[in-house]
C-alpha cells in the first residue's frame, strides 16, 4: 500500500479478506484492528517450525513500509513497545518472532531487506545472530537441516530457502551457498 491510511482501509475491508491485529504507521501511530486472542488473516499459506495455519497461532503486525527504504525511527520505537507487551502477555520467546518472509518463503518478502532485525535482537525482541566455526563442507542438505532446526520448515527449493534465510540474516548476500550462510545460523 502507498500509505498507512490506504493499508488501514484495506485491512478493515471485509471484501479484501485480509486483516492484522496491528498496523504501525511510519510516524509511530498504531492501530489495533483485531483482538490478540482472535484470528486475523495476515499470514496466508505458509509454515514455521512444522506448523501451518500460522494465522491461528500468531499475532500479526503490519508495518507501513513498501520495503525499499529504511523503517522510520518512530515506527521502530512503536514496534518495540508493542512487541514487549505482546511477548510478555503471551510468553513469546525471541525465537518466536518471525516475518512473513520466514513462514512463506518465495511467496512473501516482508518485512524485507531494510528491516532492522539486529536492532530487535539486541533488545531481546528477536532471535540473536549466532556465530560458529565454519563447516567442513558446503553441503546443501546440511544447510537445509540447520535451517529446519531454526524453524524454516516450509517445503521449498534449495535456492528459495537460501534466499529466505539470507533475507532475514544476511539481506545483501548474493551468490551460491557459502560459509557465512552456515555461520549466520550458528553452525
Amino acid at each position: 500500500m502507498q500509505s498507512a491510511t490506504a493499508a488501514l482501509q484495506r485491512l478493515c475491508d471485509p471484501a479484501a479478506e485480509v486483516s492484522a491485529h496491528y498496523l504501525i504507521a511510519a510516524d509511530g501511530s498504531c492501530w489495533q484492528m483485531v483482538a490478540e486472542d482472535m484470528r486475523a488473516w495476515h499470514a496466508g499459506a505458509g509454515e514455521w517450525c512444522g506448523c501451518d495455519d500460522i494465522n491461528s497461532r500468531s499475532i500479526g503486525i503490519e508495518l507501513d513500509n513498501r520495503g525499499d527504504h529504511p523503517f522510520a525511527e518512530p515506527q521502530m520505537a512503536a514496534l518495540e513497545t508493542l512487541m514487549r507487551g505482546i511477548m510478555a502477555r503471551w510468553a513469546i520467546p525471541p525465537e518466536g518472532v518471525i516475518g512473513h518472509s520466514d513462514m512463506a518463503p518465495g511467496r512473501k518478502n516482508d518485512p524485507g531487506p531494510r528491516f532492522d532485525w539486529p536492532r530487535l535482537a539486541r533488545q531481546g525482541l528477536a532471535e540473536k545472530a549466532r556465530t560458529c566455526s565454519p563447516p567442513t563442507s558446503l553441503d546443501t542438505a546440511l544447510f537445509r537441516a540447520i535451517a529446519r532446526d531454526h524453524g524454516y520448515t516450509a517445503p521449498v527449493a534449495d535456492d528459495t530457502l537460501l534466499a529466505t534465510v539470507r533475507l532475514r540474516h544476511r539481506p545483501w548476500a548474493k551468490g551460491p551457498l557459502c560459509t557465512a550462510d552456515f555461520q549466520m545460523l550458528g553452525h
